[in-house]
């Protein structure tokens, strides 16, 4: 008697001959022409499982249906991890052989319009649904094919649930919901995981329903609950490499389109020459991410990428003195894997002419508020809401 595999091939390859997009009603009837004795239940099973390989996401198809899964890793055909808040956790899914976890990978590449196989071995894109998408192929991932999926939140966090979530203490609540009141412009910083899309689209749900706010992202992630929201969002070019638009470009658009906010969901590149220039215009309120290990670390990233855009050391930290005035950092403890503030800074430009991050409140790992030497300066930068404790 033949397998369960077999049974899959003879359906996969019956459906190839007939042509025609593998819908439920077509995968059922190509089981049945099996003629095999199967029940119901087993049917709708196998009908399930031949729909997920051929237009889903075939093993991986429950791990994205979760609503705690923010990632979901593939280290070849036989080592599946899942992050769903608390840190990496390896699942019992697998691929059956190296053939099938290719084939997914090929086949969600052409899904997001971009090409994947031997001659481009490695592809970055955003598929239809949102979800993030990163694979490599051998020979390059020696190991076999390595796909890296980040899910999108499907709402933003309250503050109210991010409090309870113990990522801000209440007390770290009112400092952040003033520092949009208050309408400084911000950027949250912290590691790869840490939750800063997740903390910035949850502070820009805080804004005033009367403010238009502008998005600029490589790929939407930013889903704030408010009225008024444009997305603008990157586009890689196609596969004769023409047709690409970036961040640097969608800024420059942006600023034509009278925002009361501009955000820039993820500053890396050559867009932070325009973000620097957009926010010394009246701009107030403007925000947007950063990769940093440590807030103190924020100046000299912004300087590397603006020197590599074009500017000069002393431009950089010019513009950035006039543009920027608080940095957000955000942690992820090693113990447990949560995402938490870890510092408010304020950017002060110092005598040498360079701009320096100077602590003004650490939030320690139990929750407390500690103030720091640049307490006072937040603290009239805020207007009066909020005060040191």
């Amino acid at each position: 008697m033949n397998g369960p595999d077999d049974l899959t091939d003879a359906v996969r390859a019956r459906l190839a001959d007939t042509g025609g997009e593998p819908t439920g009603g077509r995968v059922a009837a190509a089981v049945r022409a099996e003629e095999r004795l199967l029940g119901d239940q087993e049917v709708l099973a196998l009908v399930n499982e031949l729909r997920a390989d051929f237009v889903g996401t075939g093993p991986l198809e429950p791990l994205l249906r979760s609503s705690e899964v923010t990632d979901v890793l593939v280290n070849g055909p036989f080592e599946v991890w899942v992050d769903a808040g608390s840190g990496l956790v390896r699942t019992p899914v697998r691929f059956p052989d190296e053939v099938s976890l290719r084939r997914l990978a090929q086949r969600l590449a052409a899904a997001a319009g971009r090409r994947l196989d031997d001659a481009a071995p490695y592809v970055d894109a955003r598929l239809p649904g949102g979800i993030r998408l990163h694979a490599v192929l051998p020979p390059v991932s020696p190991g076999g094919t390595c796909l890296s999926l980040r899910l999108p939140r499907r709402r933003a966090f309250t503050l109210d649930e991010l409090v309870a979530a113990q990522a801000i203490p209440p007390a770290g609540a009112e400092l952040l919901a003033a520092l949009v009141a208050a309408r400084p412009a911000f950027l949250i910083t912290g590691g790869t995981g840490t939750g800063k899309t997740t903390l910035l689209s949850g502070l820009l749900s805080l804004a005033d329903p009367r403010e238009r706010l502008v998005l600029v992202e490589d790929a939407a992630e930013l889903r704030p609950e408010h009225p008024h929201v444009v997305r603008l969002e990157a586009r890689p070019p196609n596969v004769e490499g023409a047709g690409g638009v970036t961040l640097h470009d969608l800024v420059r658009q942006a600023l034509r389109m009278r925002p009361d906010r501009l955000v820039v969901g993820e500053v890396r590149g050559d867009e932070v020459a325009d973000l620097l220039s957009a926010l010394n215009t009246g701009h107030e309120g403007g925000c947007g991410t950063l990769h940093a290990n440590t807030a103190t670390d924020v100046p000299a990233r912004l300087e590397a990428l603006g020197c590599a855009a074009g500017l000069t050391r002393e431009a950089v930290h010019s513009q950035l003195a006039a543009a920027l005035d608080v940095v957000v950092h955000l942690t992820r403890d090693p113990a447990g894997g949560r995402r938490r503030v870890a510092a408010v800074c304020m950017l002060q430009r110092g005598p040498d002419g360079l701009v320096n991050a100077l602590p003004a409140v650490t939030f320690t790992p139990d929750g407390q508020l500690v103030n720091e030497p640049g307490a006072s300066a937040l603290a009239d930068r805020l207007g009066g809401l909020w005060r040191p404790r």
